[in-house]
């Protein structure tokens, strides 16, 4: 009998008012927290960077740099948007707005592995330029950038597969279909993690830090998911299969002799 009221306690609990109001704004939560934290990291690092170029410190930012900042906004305002107008009910213009995203998406992807290369060649540039006094520190500089290759590869890659299983299931699986559109857009947010500087951070010694901070933010919809469903919903399955993997090559790879001349090599510097 205890079992028996247990569960429908459980019941009427989750079908409760506010448990159908979670259920339509935690997505728009996550949209607005991912905003938050892609601010926190980059504008006060921006700032810092612009600063810097004014006192000719460093390099110009190139051009490509602007683009996929404007491309990576855009998306997650259209994330923003595009939760808001489900959370809201009209369904109708978020179909509409979507389309959107079969663009954006390609655009981002494209501009990331131009992006890649390009600040790498920078990076290169001022190391092998730099005065005696300052050639330790710019090769420094140096292996950690070719270590940052490693976690833009994962962005960029997890990224564009979830993605893509996101649109294919937009119509025939609209739960895996907003969960997989959140999951991919938290896969490159270690770019702005990394530059919060008031959190704990391990790099650059080990990017695991970061990982373990994509993990935190990703808490507030996978708990309520679990506690909601009873279950781990499979988008989460399938976005941990691509992620982790990944993530376990990175910590192996991470500051290795091997990685750092396959690396060089990678980007056309051997």
């Amino acid at each position: 009998m205890a079992s028996a009221a247990d569960g429908l306690a459980q019941a009427s609990k989750t079908d409760s008012p506010l448990a159908g109001l979670i259920d339509r704004w935690i997505y728009v939560f996550m949209a607005a927290l991912f905003v938050a934290t892609a601010l926190a990291g980059f504008i006060p690092d921006s700032l810092g960077k612009i600063a810097a170029v004014e006192a000719g410190q460093r390099a110009a930012f190139p051009p490509v740099l602007h683009v996929h900042a404007v491309l990576m906004g855009t998306w997650l305002m259209l994330l923003l948007a595009q939760t808001t107008l489900m959370a809201t009910g009209n369904s109708r213009h978020h179909q509409k707005l979507g389309i959107a995203s079969f663009l954006l998406a390609p655009a981002i992807i494209l501009s990331g592995f131009v992006l890649v290369p390009t600040i790498y060649a920078q990076v290169w540039n001022a190391a092998a330029s730099a005065l005696p006094e300052m050639a330790e520190q710019k090769r420094g500089l140096l292996a950690i950038s070719t270590n940052i290759i490693l976690l833009q590869s994962r962005a960029g890659v997890v990224f564009a597969l979830c993605v893509v299983l996101a649109l294919r299931a937009r119509r025939v699986d609209s739960g895996f279909h907003k969960r997989m559109i959140i999951l991919a857009t938290l896969t490159p947010l270690g770019a702005a993690i990394n530059r919060i500087t008031w959190l704990p951070s391990a790099m650059p010694a080990s990017p695991l830090s970061l990982d373990i901070f994509i993990l935190i933010l990703l808490l507030p919809m996978f708990v309520w998911d679990l506690f909601r469903l009873g279950r781990v919903h499979r988008a989460y399955i399938v976005w941990l299969a691509l992620w982790l993997p990944a993530s376990i090559a990175i910590q192996l790879l991470w500051g290795s002799s091997w990685w750092q001349a396959a690396g060089q090599t990678l980007m056309g510097y051997p």
